[in-house]
């Protein structure tokens, strides 16, 4: 890897997007690929704006790296929270953890939970950025660096998508950026805690995600091809 090319390259791009392409944002999860990009734009572009999608599952070190990241960067970092009382009619016909029960139970959470908070961040917007990158998993193969998403009505930019995990890890450890600590325990995919569990060795990297399933790892944000979801 020649960590200062991508470096020089993903702080131009930011400062593009920043010049070209505002109002946009940045939807951070605070998986290790998005730390690499807060890290870039609070130190490059910072008018770019930074946003997290709070579920109300999150697993409690996702929540200390919120703060850890806010302290660390002194950046406003806006939480959007799903539909409360969408979430308690979805809780009362389907129990708390009605997402084992189908597929479709589980989407409807993801949508409840995570899509219609993203729709209501990302309003007004002319484009928005995300972590996405190609080796993550096989729906994913064919991402594009830029694209336009239908489903949001705006630009989609994946400033990450040709670096691979050791890019990533290689930029964190360089810089010190900080970062989840169930990476260190397993997790190298983070979303919500009752859906998400630590992979073996060798396995997919999104293999902890929705586990229970047997091939669906995507939650709604990103649409991806059908028949490799």
């Amino acid at each position: 890897m020649d960590l200062g090319r991508k470096t020089r390259e993903l702080i131009s791009n930011l400062e593009r997007i920043e010049r070209n392409q505002s109002p946009t944002a940045f939807a951070c999860s605070f998986g290790a690929e998005d730390m690499v990009i807060l890290d870039a734009i609070a130190k490059n572009a910072r008018a770019i704006q930074v946003f997290t999608l709070d579920t109300g599952r999150l697993p409690e070190e996702t929540h200390a790296l919120m703060e850890t990241a806010r302290n660390t960067y002194s950046i406003t970092i806006p939480t959007y929270f799903p539909d409360a009382v969408a979430v308690q009619t979805w809780v009362e016909q389907n129990g708390p953890n009605g997402f084992f029960k189908s597929i479709a139970q589980r989407r409807q959470c993801c949508h409840i939970r995570k899509v219609e908070a993203l729709k209501r961040a990302l309003t007004g917007k002319k484009s928005w950025i995300t972590g996405l990158r190609r080796e993550q998993s096989a729906g994913r193969q064919t991402l594009e660096f830029e694209a336009w998403d239908e489903a949001n009505g705006l630009i989609k930019i994946n400033p990450l998508v040709e670096w691979t995990s050791d890019d990533v890890w290689v930029y964190i450890k360089t810089y010190g950026v900080p970062y989840n600590a169930l990476h260190d325990r397993g997790y190298p995919s983070i979303g919500c805690a009752p859906c998400t569990r630590a992979v073996d060795p060798g396995e997919d990297s999104r293999a902890g995600r929705w586990w229970w399933e047997s091939s669906s790892r995507e939650c709604g944000l990103h649409v991806v091809d059908p028949l490799l979801s």
